[in-house]
């Protein structure tokens, strides 16, 4: 649905009306299938490195999966904004305003990207050693990472153009995006690792040459398909960098404390020898793969949530919170189901052994569930990132990466590499819960500022002219904006 205008009214958003449930279940089965095709980009690299049998080489995969999990964080959190505050603005229907707001988040993308992605070379060899890297191991994992930090501007884009294509609805073609990234991948890593016998330098172009393909096909959808982009303002900058700053800032705050939690686990692991650490990198990487649903629903959730909100209707915010609950809990399901049933093959699949074998069994059989609370959480986040909360969701991701993780790992180290992995899933799940609590509460209370007869209206006819632009330059970090600024509470 492009976001264009026709006889002077704009086209009504989506989401605003029809079934919720429908809308969370189109949103996300399409978000995962994008999703789990960006992870199964990394996962396509272990397999084939796996191949190899090599320990070591499979370690420094692992190793610098971490310092790629940072990565991806600051641009997951970034789409978060860029999807929450463009799907807020197209319910409200401003369409000028969207359209600029799209033209500069992609431009802060890009810059942002370049920083911290070139940035990270400078470091690379003291982030290695400080995660537990040694020897061989981390001398390979410098060299992978030191031809694909300079990329992370691309893949950026590519996401940053996916969440655009989200934010107004079109979840087919914002999976197309990464669908087409891995496929790439798929075929060229077989190529490069084994018929150049590049081994995990062809993995590494095998990467690059996957985000660059993502970042083309994205903003061919949002320049071409869509016709989303508006004119650059230079002088308009600084007031859509704050707009989106409100919940980019604590949304990448918040996604940062995952990879910070992941890095203390890694260094827990990495005592009990490679083996553990590439048992360890398998279930990293069959996670948001197996999990791919989960992981969608807060990108899913976020555009429905935030075009009802532009749009007043907040009953169906909070019935909205509530069948994406629903939906988390029948993947998580399932899933478990499938890792359960499957283990056996995945170990054979990943040539583990040892103590890899027996990380992943523990996964697949008894750790799995933790998802429940941890795909609770991610549903909390998107409700509290478009709700005008953000810093809640900065507050319980922080807490379970630092209190719910570093003391339960280091407990758990002590009875080995299983023990750590216990314990991380033990933290993650309370906050997971706690976070899901305070989630309903806000909804709830969101709710009751509607009027009585407002669930049954008719939703509003947004072809009213387009407000000014000064209208979202300049919102508070963590407030809400349009109506939601003074139902949002404190």
């Amino acid at each position: 649905m492009p976001i264009t205008e026709t006889a002077g009214a704009v086209e009504r958003p989506r989401f605003v009306s029809g079934s919720l449930l429908r809308h969370v279940c189109v949103m996300a089965g399409t978000g995962a299938i994008g999703l789990i095709a960006v992870f199964a980009v990394d996962l396509i690299n272990l397999f084939y490195i796996s191949l190899l049998g090599e320990k070591a080489t499979a370690a420094a995969v692992g190793f610098a999966g971490v310092v790629g999990f940072f990565h991806a964080s600051l641009c997951i959190g970034l789409t978060i904004g860029i999807a929450a505050v463009v799907s807020r603005t197209v319910g409200a229907g401003r369409t000028g305003d969207a359209r600029r707001i799209a033209t500069a988040s992609l431009v802060l993308m890009a810059a942002l990207s370049v920083v911290a992605g070139s940035g990270t070379a400078i470091f690379l060899h003291s982030a290695l050693h400080a995660l537990g890297a040694e020897g061989e191991t981390a001398r390979l994992a410098q060299r992978y990472l030191s031809v694909t930090v300079h990329t992370l501007p691309l893949l950026g884009i590519g996401m940053a153009s996916s969440a655009l294509l989200r934010s107004v609805g079109d979840a087919r073609r914002s999976m197309v995006v990464t669908l087409a990234a891995a496929f790439v991948t798929a075929v060229l890593d077989p190529i490069l690792i084994f018929g150049f016998g590049l081994g995990l330098d062809g993995a590494a172009i095998s990467a690059v040459v996957s985000r660059m393909v993502l970042a083309a096909i994205g903003l061919h959808g949002v320049l071409v398909k869509h016709r989303m982009l508006g004119r650059f303002e230079p002088s308009r900058l600084g007031g859509d960098a704050r707009a989106l700053a409100g919940v980019a800032g604590p949304a990448v705050l918040t996604n940062l404390a995952t990879p910070v939690g992941a890095a203390f686990v890694t260094h827990a692991v990495a005592q009990f020898g490679p083996s553990a650490v590439a048992g360890a990198a398998t279930i990293d990487r069959l996670t948001p793969v197996a999990f791919g649903l989960v992981y969608a629903l807060s990108g899913a959730v976020g555009p429905i949530l935030a075009q009802n909100l532009g749009a007043g209707q907040y009953r169906r915010v909070q019935e909205g919170l509530r069948d994406s609950l629903l939906f988390m809990v029948a993947s998580v399901a399932v899933a478990w189901l499938v890792l359960a049933l499957g283990q056996g093959v995945l170990i054979r699949a990943f040539s583990a052994d040892g103590l890899a074998a027996q990380l992943i069994s523990l996964f697949c059989s008894w750790l799995a569930p933790s998802f429940f609370f941890a795909g609770g959480l991610f549903v909390a986040n998107a409700s509290f990132n478009n709700l005008g909360h953000p810093l809640l969701s900065t507050a319980f991701n922080w807490g379970r990466a630092t209190l719910g993780t570093i003391p339960f790992a280091w407990w758990g180290s002590h009875h080995g590499a299983a023990g750590v992995l216990i314990g991380q899933a033990v933290g993650s799940s309370i906050f997971g819960l706690l976070a899901v609590v305070v989630a309903f509460r806000l909804a709830a209370k969101l709710a009751r500022q509607e009027a009585p007869d407002a669930a049954s209206a008719p939703a509003p006819v947004l072809d009213a002219p387009v407000a000014p632009a000064s209208a979202l330059a300049t919102p508070q970090a963590g407030a809400a904006t349009g109506p939601a600024a003074s139902a949002a509470g404190p």
